[in-house]
Formats: C-alpha cells, sequence, structure tokens
C-alpha cells in the first residue's frame, strides 16, 4: 500500500507535526516508504499561491498512491483534501487542536474557553469562515484521529460522527537527553520550569505572578508573540527568571528532568506532550485541570490538578514543591509502537 502524508512541518523543524510525520515515515509498518508532502517547502510563496502549489504537489504525489494522511486541517488539510477529493483517493485528518479557536484569541479578541467558543453563534467573520474550512474538512475525511479523549468532544461538537473519530495517543520518546543551558544551572532552587509556545492561554504571566510569593526560580523554554512582553513583566523577579527561547528536544527534555517541579498553567489543551514527558522523567507535574490534561493526572501520586486562571491556588501549589514526590508513569501507551500500531490498524481499514 502506498501512502502520502500532508505534513505543515518536517524535520529538521520543530513541532509536533514535524516529529510525528518522521516516526510515521520510519515505523509505519505495512506501507511502502510514505511519500511526505511538505507545506513548508512551498510557505515561502505568498498567501493564495503557496496554496495552489501544494495542492499540485499533493495531487501529483497521489496519482499512483492509496490513500492520504493529512496532518493539519486547514493550511495543510484544505488544498490536500481538495486533491485526495479530486482524486478520488480516502484521506485520514488529523486535529490536535481548534485552529479557528487558536486565531481567535491570538487574532480577534476572542476571550471564551474553547469548550464556551464551540457553543457561540455570533462570531468574528474571518474565525467562522476558519470554523467552516476546519469542519469541512473533518467532514470529507474517511476517518479523523485526535490524540485524546477531550479532543474527541470537541469535533463530535463540530457534528462528525462519533464513530468515524479514533483516539490515538502521540508517542512521547525521552530517551534522548542534551544540555542544560548554563543560565538555567546557575538559578537557584527549587527550580520551576514551565514549556510552552508564549500565547496568552498557556498563562505564562500569571506564573510568573505567582512567582513573586514563593522561593526558587523559573525557567520559562519556548518562544512565541507575547515573549517581549512576558520578559519586561518578569523584570521585577530578575535574577531569579531566565527565557531560554525554544531549544532542542533534547535539552529541553534535560531541563525538564533537573527541574524540582514542571508547570503548565494552561487554559486549554488538547493533550500536552509536555506533561507526558514530564512524567516520565519522573518530574513532579503541576497543571490546570483542561482538556486532555485530566487524562494524564488522575491520581495526586502523578500530580496537582489546579482549576485555569486561579492564580492563588496556582501560588499555593508551588508553596508545596519540596513535598511533592516524583511520579512514576507506565510509558507503554505513549510508546511508539502504540502508535504506529493503532494507526497503521486504522490506515488499512480503508485499504
Amino acid at each position: 500500500m502506498k501512502l502520502v502524508i500532508a505534513t505543515p512541518l518536517y524535520p529538521p523543524q520543530g513541532g509536533g507535526p514535524a516529529t510525528y510525520s518522521a516516526l510515521l515515515e520510519k515505523a509505519l509498518p505495512v506501507f511502502e516508504v510514505p511519500v511526505m508532502v511538505k507545506f513548508s517547502d512551498v510557505r515561502r510563496l505568498p498567501k493564495l499561491i503557496r496554496h495552489i502549489a501544494y495542492f499540485l504537489q499533493v495531487h501529483k504525489a497521489l496519482k499512483d498512491a492509496d490513500m492520504l494522511l493529512v496532518l493539519d486541517p486547514v493550511s495543510t488539510g484544505v488544498p490536500a483534501s481538495l486533491a485526495a477529493r479530486m482524486r478520488k483517493k480516502p484521506y485520514v485528518v488529523k486535529i490536535v487542536g481548534d485552529y479557528a479557536w487558536e486565531q481567535g484569541v491570538q487574532r480577534f479578541g476572542i476571550t471564551e474557553t474553547l469548550d464556551n467558543f464551540n457553543h457561540k453563534k455570533v462570531r468574528n467573520p474571518f474565525v467562522t469562515a476558519l470554523c467552516a474550512i476546519e469542519h469541512m474538512v473533518a467532514q470529507h475525511a474517511a476517518h479523523v484521529i485526535v490524540p485524546s479523549n477531550y479532543l474527541k468532544r470537541v469535533v463530535v461538537g463540530w457534528g462528525i460522527k462519533e464513530e468515524k473519530i479514533a483516539v490515538i495517543y502521540n508517542a512521547v520518546d525521552v530517551s534522548k537527553r542534551g544540555t542544560i543551558p548554563k543560565t538555567v544551572t546557575e538559578l537557584p532552587r527549587p527550580r520551576i520550569v514551565t514549556v510552552a509556545r508564549l500565547v496568552p492561554w498557556k498563562g505564562v504571566r500569571e506564573l510568573i505572578d505567582s512567582m513573586e510569593a514563593v522561593s526558587g526560580s523559573l525557567t520559562v523554554v519556548g518562544d512565541g508573540v507575547e515573549r517581549v512582553s512576558l520578559e519586561a513583566h518578569a523584570k521585577k523577579l530578575q535574577p531569579r527568571v531566565v527565557f531560554t527561547g525554544e531549544l532542542s528536544h533534547e535539552d529541553t527534555l534535560a531541563v525538564i528532568e533537573d527541574a524540582d517541579v514542571f508547570v503548565l498553567n494552561s487554559r486549554y489543551e488538547g493533550l500536552p506532550h509536555v506533561v507526558i514527558e514530564a512524567l516520565l522523567l519522573s518530574t513532579p507535574v503541576i497543571a490546570t485541570d483542561v482538556g486532555g490534561t485530566r487524562e494524564l493526572i488522575s491520581s495526586p501520586s502523578e500530580g496537582i490538578l489546579i482549576a485555569p486562571e486561579d492564580t492563588q491556588a496556582l501560588t499555593e501549589a508551588l508553596s508545596k514543591v519540596s513535598n511533592l514526590s516524583r511520579p512514576t508513569v507506565a510509558a507503554e501507551q505513549f510508546s511508539v509502537d502504540t502508535m504506529v500500531g493503532k494507526t497503521a490498524a486504522l490506515l488499512k481499514t480503508l485499504a
């Protein structure tokens, strides 16, 4: 069987789709080596032109293929799904979040949580168009893959039939550690670490505020549109706060493993890989009880769950860092073999 994978990113680029596509390329046992069609190859082109160019690339790749796996429902998903439909080839789309909601929060003043957003009828016209696009791509897919039961409920809320949606947890590999930046090793303990895209719903600003009331230091790994304002906000805590920017996956794992506690103070998560990584590295976790996170932390031995947007609860949890025990989590459900096996079994149903 011949598979085409349409991916927005591919190594050496970072990000979940890049890691996921590379794993599938190497490990899918029932397919010839998949043909990778990377949206990143056309991203340099002007808008619309890049989508036309990408459509043509996927359309060509599908000529002798049996099926298509799309790793994004919008920028990659629209041209790729259109190419599959024109070629009359089945496609499966992977959905790891609600792109329309994310864009609404970042660019159009959306303030609702994702749960509330899905039930609101009046939205910005651009956001409404994005909703229609991702719903359409999911509707025409033979199957939809999501990495958590929470996201399954989100996609069902779009009007997609439940039996069409498969929950397959993403694989997490923590076998290779890198180097901890010197700026981090010089920080005092307890060392509190967060790894996040620096966007409003990740709650990094509130985490900085909570640090005023506790001892120790904060390391922020990641980059994003809020980095400049967050660094300015953190000046009140200098020199106890370090922003590392983006690190390699291996270096990020080293920083998490060295931490006394890992914190994810997000208002929304599909299924946070960084929480899985922290648990597998036996680093204590404090996280908000949102989305797929509650599927990962089900007992006090695995971490502390707090309500989102509750800075007082976060501060109280951080004050207990010295009392937190190192968690132990079974890795099998997040192994490459498990993810690839379930993905291959699903794709085989279309052959």
